[in-house]
């Protein structure tokens, strides 16, 4: 994700980045994270960890489940590191991500959690299938191939 130049505020705080080699995203969707008052103190001064959370539409909500933010130290009221927490998307949204959920194999996959050029937490949701061995294999080819032909570009052999 590019990020602003004119923008003090954008700020990336985690990004999943084993997601894109694991899974196939489909589409994504940009999310309204509800946080407490310590969750966002802590992410404006120390980093989070989306790596090992997901997201799944439970009783008509959406949640982020397994998602950590170190405790903030200075806070009175703090709060647990690895609760659900809710995300904000519309009613339609919501019932197309779960219609795409209860497709065979297709997850919700959190990518990447940042503050907008508002400085509202946010979060981007990826629609994914699963990789198998071999595509992972092949999206790894792909890669090393791209590499080496910008080092032979570069060099002009």
């Amino acid at each position: 994700m590019a990020k602003p130049k004119d923008n003090p505020n954008y700020k990336v705080i985690a990004e999943n980045r084993r997601a894109r080699y694991d899974y196939a995203i489909e589409d994504d969707i940009e999310c309204g994270i509800i946080l407490t008052g310590s969750e966002v103190k802590s992410l404006r001064t120390t980093s989070a960890n989306i790596a090992e959370s997901y997201a799944a539409v439970e009783n008509g909500e959406l949640w982020l489940v397994n998602s950590y933010i170190a405790p903030y130290d200075r806070a009175m009221f703090g709060h647990e590191e690895r609760r659900r927490r809710k995300l904000l998307v519309s009613r339609k949204e919501l019932s197309r991500l779960w219609n795409e959920t209860q497709r065979k194999g297709m997850t919700l996959v959190p990518l990447v959690l940042y503050f907008n050029h508002k400085g509202m937490a946010k979060i981007k949701i990826g629609i994914a299938k699963g990789k198998q061995n071999q595509d992972k294999r092949a999206t790894e080819a792909k890669r090393d191939w791209n590499r080496q032909k910008q080092r032979l570009l570069r060099h002009g052999e």
